[in-house]
């Protein structure tokens, strides 16, 4: 018995084997695209609120691209090499309870950062970070504050991408 389970496993390995070069060739990741140049070339941006619901939450985003100090923010889009669209989405992701016990529902919210050409109204890139759950407010502004420090550095992280190259 102990020698049939034997050729059983060794069996198996050896038809696994010859695939394992090409799934390890398949695991292989593709190099970064690079990003578009208006994004690494921009010195001037305009910041929207496309639906930040406080002005706490644009105030802070708006104070920390200032304080990044790569960008001169300007008062219109006509201005701007780049505009930068910040909003918070929320979406209801459940909802249970019983006649007896009554309804509950669950959310998620992130903020999502869309990068645009000015001239054109091109979406040139989007980037999103979520915010965690909360039931407290306090562990919301929270919240809120660390996925606002996200999604900027996900911006510092994009703008230090090799650019696109001219064709």
């Amino acid at each position: 018995m102990l020698k049939v389970r034997l050729t059983t496993m060794f069996l198996g390995i050896a038809m696994i084997l010859p695939l394992v070069p090409a799934w390890q060739a398949q695991t292989v990741e593709a190099p970064a695209a690079p990003i578009p140049s208006q994004i690494a070339t921009a010195k001037k941006v305009f910041i929207s609120n496309a639906g930040v619901q406080t002005n706490r939450n644009y105030n802070e985003f708006y104070a920390a691209i200032r304080s990044w100090g790569r960008y001169e923010i300007v008062a219109a889009p006509a201005d701007a090499d780049l505009v930068l669209e910040i909003s918070i989405s929320s979406q209801i992701t459940g909802v249970s309870g019983t006649k007896e016990s009554g309804c509950d529902s669950s959310s998620a919210s992130w903020f999502k950062l869309v990068l645009l050409d000015p001239r054109e109204r091109i979406v040139l890139w989007t980037l999103t970070e979520t915010i965690q759950p909360f039931n407290r407010q306090k562990t919301g502004e929270k919240n809120t504050d660390n996925a606002m420090n996200k999604i900027v550095d996900d911006l510092k992280a994009l703008t230090a991408q090799p650019v696109a190259a001219a064709k």
